[in-house]
């Protein structure tokens, strides 16, 4: 698993207010820290909003669906709850991830 890729991640049980369900995922994490550790930092992706509102939502695209990238939610999510390999971001700079990402922001899904 490297960082930029986009991955279902299952999100149950939760608590509160806290990002529901399995979803597309951003993994912000990346080598060594990845490979060494049995946690991942993802950001939570959700279709429910479609535009940038900064600086908690950040619009994407995700299996070519508009959806917007839930800062707020970032979290470490233990290897186990990774579903399967969607694909990848693809790099535009418009500001916002590029420091998780190494100078890249996550836009859309390139398969």
């Amino acid at each position: 698993m490297k960082r930029g890729e986009i991955r279902l991640v299952n999100f149950e049980p939760t608590l509160g207010s806290e990002i529901k369900k399995t979803r597309p995922a951003v993994i912000l994490s990346g080598q060594p820290f990845n490979r060494l550790r049995r946690t991942l930092i993802v950001v939570p992706l959700s279709t429910s909003h479609q535009r940038t509102e900064f600086p908690l939502l950040v619009a994407i695209r995700s299996s070519g669906r508009p959806s917007v990238a839930v800062v707020d939610q970032i979290k470490a999510a233990a290897k186990e709850r990774f579903v399967r390999k969607l694909g990848e971001a693809v790099s535009y700079d418009f500001g916002i991830g590029s420091t998780y990402l190494g100078g890249r922001s996550p836009c859309s899904l390139s398969q």
